[in-house]
């Protein structure tokens, strides 16, 4: 587009800004702005409307660092504002309150720039339709870095579409139709599906692992915990489990891993998992809680350092992200005191002043206190440079002693890095990362023996049911008690997820009715009922100019999988045909993409290994110490395809196939095994539980069929 020049007038002094009235963080920190920002709505869109103007649409996130930047730079800056608030109709979208919006515009900016967007996303679209003409992610103040200056572009988008209008609108009709050619239809998919894509995912695996440090791929790292997922369900195959045990590891002992506080990291900025963003994300730490603790079980070694890593990532969660009434936070910041990291990093001489002699050789030895400095060629950000089987022989100490003193250091290093200014809150309850908090906490509170993460995971999801849902409607955010956004499909799958995770390790029928409405609201206001799957947005969500339907994964797992898979497992459950029909036609929706990049498709890779050889099911009847002692057993070895429902003999009004798994007469437990559709007989004693159980359990043969 052709520079041109105009002269900019001052912009007059100015008040906050609609953004005030709103509730999510992110759009609250630009309150204050000269700019003149609406938030996504009916009022923003009919003004770009009725006056024919363009609208600038920014999108971001509280804890994202160049989003900062960006609005330091540019959206607090007077003259900047001016030429916005002229030319524009200014839209700021917190994109984890709108993922709807963001999926559109993340793909559209994919497609008119051929490279992957990120955030903050800055997006130009024609007034009347909202299609994206032209955009970019960040954009500096002045040139540089290959970037123009964001005053000089927004002038130059204005010329560009004063002069090219018919030229846009053809751009526009060819983005809407590249957008629809980019649904699967999954047209007689049914018929060709088979397990070719889940041996050419782990093909692809294999190819990008990084056998040194752990991860697939180079720099920046991710930590992809689907991937890690698919190595573990693959764990009979020595090479795939020690791909998903060696990442794991690499990423707990790394510096993406707080030493200190626990919980994860968003990423790594390197390949070594050594400097992280330093930003943690709830979305994250769930599914990462649930890896660590399920490692503890699948027996290929670093078993204390994952137990100890889940511990302390719960612990994290439920200190320091929890609300008051039950749901949990959705992230904090990577900056603190306008620098990212700073809450994190240390200096030799800040760590030696509140640790002894002991204490601080430890420390120094293990985290890289006694090496050059690793963050900004001036401080320390702590990594595991020695493990601890190593630390004792460097140190010239017995084992214990060693590990004694580690952990005194870190205790003491927590305790003073608290009183520092701490990186900024998101305080938001997002549905979809809050179920997979719980799901986390479920996992972890059943395989380490800690009844405070079920307990904490059952207050979360009765948050849930009782704040963002209503009148068989859920909602995708809360705050500050108002509940807002028509819930998306992540929403609802997981929490679907969470209720079944949190039914096998603690009866509630609060749970499988919940479990039930969301499998019911999908199916009624989400699936496609022509050619399957499920849209990511409502029946009767907000018309938008396009509607999605994902199937591979992005940094949470895909809704389509994660729903195929618990319709799946509900369907069996219950014996309701209606829910694994939506779970078959869903897998068929998605097969073309699942075929293409299967490696992409973690979440629906489950599904489809799922349907392939359908997942053992356990419905156990008794009460008090026999029926949990038979539970415990069902629930103890790593299992992936095993789904366990501990109901008590008094329970009543079970509903579908439940209702037919009487207890026993004597009051003993009785279990009901099946595979699929294939029951076996009642069994009624603990061995012969013991014999159904051993084909499915990590260390044993594959079964057979």
């Amino acid at each position: 587009m052709p520079g041109i020049g105009k002269e900019i007038m001052t912009a007059p002094s100015h008040r906050r800004n609609r953004l005030a009235a709103e509730t999510s963080p992110y759009l609250l920190q630009h309150a204050d702005n000269p700019v003149d920002w609406y938030p996504w709505g009916p009022e923003a869109l009919e003004r770009a409307r009725c006056e024919d103007r363009p609208i600038l649409l920014s999108i971001g996130y509280s804890a994202c660092h160049w989003c900062h930047v960006m609005a330091h730079e540019s959206f607090e800056d007077e003259a900047t504002a001016e030429v916005m608030n002229t030319h524009f109709v200014n839209i700021k979208v917190d994109r984890e309150e709108r993922p709807d919006l963001d999926k559109i515009y993340q793909v559209s900016h994919q497609l008119l720039a051929r490279r992957p967007g990120g955030w903050p996303l800055t997006m130009f679209l024609t007034p009347g339709d909202r299609t994206p003409f032209f955009g970019g992610t960040y954009f500096p103040p002045a040139p540089r870095h290959g970037l123009p200056a964001f005053r000089d572009l927004l002038l130059r988008v204005v010329e560009f579409l004063a002069g090219h209008g018919d030229e846009i609108a053809n751009q526009n009709r060819s983005l809407r139709d590249a957008l629809a050619r980019a649904e699967p239809d999954g047209a007689g998919a049914a018929a060709a599906m088979d397990a070719g894509p889940l041996e050419r995912a782990m093909a692809g695996l294999r190819r990008a692992f990084d056998a040194r440090d752990g991860g697939f791929g180079g720099a920046p790292k991710f930590p992809h915990p689907t991937n890690i997922e698919r190595c573990f369900r693959r764990h009979r195959d020595p090479r795939d489990l020690h791909m998903g045990v060696h990442t794991l590891a690499r990423m707990a002992l790394g510096g993406i891993y707080d030493h200190l506080g626990g919980g994860f990291c968003r990423y790594s900025v390197d390949g070594e998992w050594m400097i992280p963003h330093f930003e943690k994300m709830l979305y994250d730490n769930g599914p990462l809680l649930a890896l660590c603790a399920q490692a503890t079980r699948i027996g290929g070694g670093h078993e204390d350092l994952f137990a100890r890593t889940a511990r302390e990532t719960g612990r994290w969660a439920i200190r320091e992200m929890r609300s008051p009434e039950g749901g949990f936070y959705s992230a904090l910041d990577a900056d603190s005191e306008g620098e990212e990291g700073r809450f994190y990093v240390w200096t030799p001489d800040a760590a030696r002043a509140v640790l002894d002699e002991d204490e601080f050789a430890a420390a120094a030895a293990s985290f890289g206190l006694d090496r050059p400095p690793n963050f900004e060629g001036r401080e320390w950000h702590l990594h595991t440079f020695v493990e601890r089987a190593g630390l004792a022989a460097k140190l010239g100490i017995d084992e214990a002693a060693a590990a004694q003193a580690l952990d005194r250091a870190r205790a003491k290093l927590f305790e003073a890095r608290a009183p520092r200014v701490r990186p900024g809150l998101d305080d938001k309850v997002l549905t979809s990362w809050n179920a997979l908090m719980v799901s986390g906490l479920a996992v972890a509170g059943e395989a380490l023996e800690e009844p405070d993460f079920i307990d904490a995971g059952e207050r979360a999801l009765d948050f849930l049911r009782a704040n963002a849902w209503a009148d068989g409607r859920l909602f995708a955010t809360w705050k500050a008690g108002r509940a807002r956004f028509p819930a998306y499909l992540d929403d609802h799958a997981f929490v679907l997820e969470a209720a079944l995770r949190l039914l096998q390790v603690r009866w509630r029928a609060e749970h499988l009715d919940f479990a039930v409405a969301i499998a019911d609201a999908l199916l009624e206001r989400f699936e496609d009922r022509e050619r399957g799957g499920f849209w990511f947005t409502a029946h009767d969500h907000e018309e938008l100019m396009h509607r999605s339907k994902s199937f591979s994964d992005d940094s949470v797992p895909a809704g389509n999988g994660v729903a195929a898979t618990w319709l799946g497992r509900l369907g069996h459950l219950l014996g309701e045909p209606r829910y694994l029909e939506a779970a078959e036609r869903t897998l068929a929706a998605g097969w073309s993409g699942v075929a293409e990049m299967p490696h992409a498709h973690g979440a629906m890779l489950n599904a489809l290994e799922e349907f392939l050889e359908p997942p053992q099911t356990i419905v156990l009847r008794g009460r008090g110490e026999p029926l949990e002692r038979w539970r415990a057993r069902c629930a103890a070895p790593y299992a992936p395809q095993r789904y366990v429902a501990a109901v008590p003999d008094d329970a009543v009004d079970l509903p579908g196939m439940l209702a037919a798994r009487a207890p026993h007469p004597d009051g003993e437990p009785i279990a009901y095994v099946c595979e699929g559709h294939r029951c076996d007989a009642p069994v009624t004693s603990f061995d012969d539980l013991e014999a159904a159980l051993r084909p499915l359990e990590a260390g044993a043969p594959a079964r057979s069929g």
